[in-house]
């Protein structure tokens, strides 16, 4: 029996980047072998082991062979027979695919990851790797993460991915992973790399038509100098990752922002007028379709609807102010305006030539609210008023509150 630590605390150590997870792989055990130790046995597909004292997962060393659609349709095996190497090539690219030794640290790398990293190369291992929809995904959402230290996917890996989108293999992904790889790559620092890689291996239309919608639409260029629609939601999402590191809410809201201006019929373009509204259905399509949380598509709609409102916060009636925080739910639910400030921001400066540009607006919203919080009907004197008069009294006190919160 001979253990490896393996896969992306490998890489990352390479990389000098913060490790998460350890994960290990045992070469020339049994299920028998590894629960006689005290492991304690967790696969449901294949055979992983928790440590009695780590709780680190150990697998047996595998391989796998394609059985039917998707990523879950292959057939496992396990035996004790089964290689390091042999193991190492089942995975998906070549910097996922280095090992070492538990007990000398020494690398074992047969499909040249050490190498790729130095080039900064992401490269599939072997031909096998189109038999999972999922690795594209997982490609992009990679370059989400890498892109910033000069990462490129290599031409030969790109080929294979916009095959396995031609082959209509990734209609077979469960809405669950696509999600879970979604939400990683927009708590990256470069979540335009997720969008640009699906883009360009024809794999955005199959996975997010909705995002896929917005390239090529233009826009005014007045106000877009980078003109193209998607470019500027590529731009919204880097921005979005910048002002709020991590932030999945922040960055799913900022994503989705602008959809209704993929259903902008042509004869108007480069005008988008209502975009704000159109683009509520889309969005609920792809929340549906995805099992996005509830929570993530509330303050998606809210940004949607009212990033626009937000722009011109300056030029709204206090009341008109007090309706769009009311349609906010920002009374019950107030951390969502700090996040709808940044959404917007996000907008206004996700634009060529903007990156570097002051967002007032997001202060003056932030400031207003918290104007109109401090009205509580327990406040106000409600002797001789009742029910609905109540109500009218609140808003109209919270109505003077923004007022005078704006002039400061």
């Amino acid at each position: 029996m001979k253990i490896y630590l393996v896969g992306g605390a490998v890489r990352d150590r390479l990389l000098q980047r913060p490790a998460g997870d350890r994960d290990w792989v045992v070469v020339g055990a049994t299920p028998a072998q590894m629960q006689d130790q005290g492991f304690r046995a967790v696969g449901r597909d294949f055979p992983v082991f928790l440590h009695p004292d780590s709780n680190e997962e150990y697998a047996l060393a595998r391989t796998e062979r394609k059985s039917g659609r998707g990523y879950r349709g292959f057939v496992v095996d396990a035996d004790p027979s089964v290689t390091l190497e042999e193991d190492l090539q089942r995975r998906d690219f070549t910097i996922n695919a280095i090992a070492c030794d538990e007990h000398t640290g020494q690398l074992v790398d047969p499909y040249g990851g050490v190498r790729d990293i130095e080039q900064r190369v992401l490269r599939h291992v072997g031909p096998a790797f189109v038999e999972d929809p999922l690795r594209v995904l997982r490609a992009a959402r990679f370059m989400a993460r890498f892109a910033p230290l000069g990462f490129t996917v290599a031409e030969e890996t790109m080929t294979l991915m916009r095959g396995v989108a031609a082959s209509g293999e990734l209609d077979a992904l469960v809405p669950e992973r696509v999600w879970q790889e979604l939400r990683r790559a927009l708590a990256s620092e470069r979540p335009s790399a997720f969008l640009r890689t699906l883009h360009d291996a024809h794999a955005l239309g199959p996975i997010l038509p909705e995002l896929e919608a917005l390239y090529g639409v233009p826009q005014r260029a007045e106000f877009h100098p980078e003109v193209d629609t998607g470019v500027h939601q590529e731009m919204v999402s880097d921005m979005a990752a910048r002002l709020a590191p991590g932030d999945d809410m922040v960055g799913f809201a900022a994503l989705t922002h602008d959809l209704g201006k993929g259903l902008t019929p042509p004869e108007e373009w480069p005008r988008h007028i209502m975009h704000e509204q159109r683009g509520i259905k889309p969005l609920k399509a792809l929340c549906a379709r995805l099992k996005v949380p509830v929570e993530h598509q509330q303050l998606a709609e809210a940004v949607c609807r009212e990033h626009l409102n937000v722009h011109r916060i300056d030029e709204l009636r206090d009341a008109t102010v007090l309706e769009l925080l009311g349609r906010c739910d920002a009374l019950r639910r107030p951390e969502r305006i700090a996040r709808l400030a940044l959404c917007c921001e996000a907008d206004k400066r996700g634009r060529l030539g903007f990156e570097d540009s002051t967002y007032p607006q997001g202060d003056t919203l932030k400031r207003v609210h918290q104007a109109a919080l401090s009205v509580q009907a327990r406040d106000l004197d409600t002797t001789h008023l009742q029910g609905p008069a109540i109500g009218q009294a609140l808003a109209k006190a919270r109505i003077a509150a923004i007022a005078a919160a704006r002039q400061r």
